[in-house]
């Protein structure tokens, strides 16, 4: 077991510890009865968990691609089960962006959530402990267990705090969610019986056979496209995001989306390497599906938020898509495209749910000739729909580039498909821009007075919080956009380890099937099918 791991070396459990910030800091809201302390105290518990998370990055070792800050402390002997935590170069950018972007969801939440903020504020920091787990687990069955931990606390927030379809939202999400995760949970067991072990990098490699790699890879992939969502699984997000209060909505898109890209790394690329080659042709065709019919469906929505949650779809795809070119431009750039996504796309639905509060709608023809009422907001809408549409200097352009890249360069047609879905981001992205900044108003006035019935909205630029917690996100995006390498740098060790696994698992036996296979599928990316070396 030691050789994949760095066992941890600083004076004090690093990931225990940010395992257990936010479940004291849960426990202890019960001692708060001021909603004001209450938010004080939730942004207090999340801010000292992202800073306590910075030694990760100022102490990760970037040349090897062994889990380091390792924790292993015996749970369940009769069952030969650990408690083992660490982090690789993947892990560790999305346990950052978890911590990141939390504190920013109390922020949006300060003037937004009306009742029950003891139960909120609660419920917030059981989820942020639990999405850190998901990342920082070793053994698959402490994996599931923090995966279906955030079900519950997530459906709350949707069912409780959400808008007027919040019981329709709430049960789609759950049941969508937890199907997906009955067939996780049987490919966790089926690994087990067969190797005795829960232990995730000895998982890895194993030299399974293929038939029990396709259920293996059949399973776990029904769960994280569900999460991730690939189409046809995607049906539940729209309806999640637009009932979803604004710090749900940025918890699903920043962080909950990225659990089933991360998934597919951990999970199903390294333990089943000859069916992730023989599945792949589908895999990049449902990606590509997801990208096209994402933009598709976000440029025909009138509200805001389904629009950018349709968006979400299409962006998501690009993810998938460069984990399943398996080369280390479409995985780096698939790592990136989840961290930019997070910063993007949450920062969106921030300014969503800042104009809803003065608007109270989430139309775009209400929402309208924003520019000369709301100039500081519209700078920002600005600057991060540029973003979203990758526009060159922004850190979408970065992931998205690579993953284009990594596209023409295996499969041209793969590419030129992947284009179609930036020039629909451009579209709706612009459409959007446009409307709410020039387009004619439809309600609102700027001025001061109060609002009352019969009156028109009164729009009042962003205030200092707002501001404050939109300017941390702008850093990232300019950061990222002009300057990706250290980021590049943490994950380069194990992308390319996890494309080892995956070669070393393509023997002669699976270069026949993939040979055979390429005769019938491979016209799908090529004029003429891949040959064995193409993998």
């Amino acid at each position: 077991m030691e050789q994949y791991l760095i066992f941890n070396d600083l004076s004090y459990p690093i990931i225990s510890v940010l395992l257990l910030l936010p479940l004291i800091g849960a426990l202890l809201t019960l001692l708060f009865k001021s909603d004001r302390a209450l938010l004080l105290w939730g942004f207090a518990v999340t801010l000292v968990t992202a800073l306590a998370s910075l030694p990760l990055y100022t102490h990760f070792d970037a040349s090897t691609a062994q889990y380091q800050f390792v924790e292993l402390r015996t749970w369940l002997p009769a069952l030969g089960l650990d408690y083992v935590v660490g982090v690789d170069g993947i892990s560790m950018l999305l346990v950052m962006l978890t911590t990141f972007i939390m504190p920013l969801c109390v922020l949006c939440s300060w003037s937004y959530i009306k009742e029950r903020m003891k139960e909120f504020i609660f419920v917030l920091l059981v989820i942020e402990t639990a999405m850190i787990g998901v990342f920082v687990s070793l053994n698959t069955l402490l994996f599931f267990l923090f995966w279906e931990a955030m079900l519950i606390p997530m459906y709350l927030v949707i069912a409780i705090w959400g808008g007027p379809r919040k019981d329709y939202a709430s049960l789609k999400y759950f049941l969508y969610t937890f199907a997906g995760s009955i067939f996780f949970l049987a490919s966790i067991i089926a690994l087990y019986v067969q190797t005795g072990t829960f232990f995730i990098p000895e998982l890895m490699g194993q030299p399974f056979d293929f038939a029990f790699q396709a259920w293996i890879f059949l399973g776990c992939t029904l769960a994280f496209a569900v999460k991730v969502p690939m189409f046809p699984l995607h049906t539940w997000l729209p309806a999640a995001h637009v009932e979803a209060p604004t710090a749900g909505s940025v918890i699903l898109a920043s962080i909950m989306l990225k659990l089933g890209g991360y998934g597919f790394l951990r999970f199903c690329l390294p333990m089943a390497p000859e069916a992730t080659l023989y599945f792949m042709p589908w895999l990049i065709a449902l990606s590509l599906i997801s990208i096209v019919v994402g933009g598709y469906l976000a440029l025909g929505q009138t509200d805001i938020k389904k629009l950018i949650a349709y968006s979400s779809v299409g962006h998501m795809g690009f993810v998938t898509l460069g984990i399943f070119l398996l080369n280390d431009q479409g995985i780096k750039g698939a790592m990136l495209q989840m961290i930019n996504h997070g910063i993007t796309t949450g920062a969106l639905f921030i300014l969503i749910g800042i104009i809803y509060e003065r608007t109270h709608s989430r139309e775009i023809s209400v929402n309208s000739a924003l520019g000369a009422m709301m100039p500081i907001f519209v700078l920002f809408l600005g600057i991060f729909s540029l973003s979203s549409f990758g526009f060159p200097g922004t850190n979408s352009f970065v992931s998205e580039f690579l993953v284009l890249l990594a596209a023409f360069s295996k499969y041209p047609l793969v590419g030129a498909l992947a284009v179609v879905g930036a020039i629909l981001a451009a579209a709706y992205m612009l459409r959007l821009l446009q409307r709410m900044v020039w387009a004619d108003s439809d309600g609102h006035d700027h001025h001061d007075e109060d609002e009352g019935e019969g009156k028109h909205h009164v729009l009042r630029d962003l205030n200092l919080r707002e501001i404050g917690t939109l300017s941390f996100l702008v850093i990232f995006v300019f950061w990222i956009g002009f300057y990706p390498a250290p980021l590049l740098d943490v994950m380069d060790a194990s992308v390319a380890h996890l494309i080892e696994q995956v070669e070393a698992g393509a023997g002669p036996e699976t270069l026949h099937v993939m040979t055979e296979l390429s005769d019938k599928v491979g016209a799908l990316f090529t004029s003429s099918a891949p040959s064995a070396a193409n993998f």
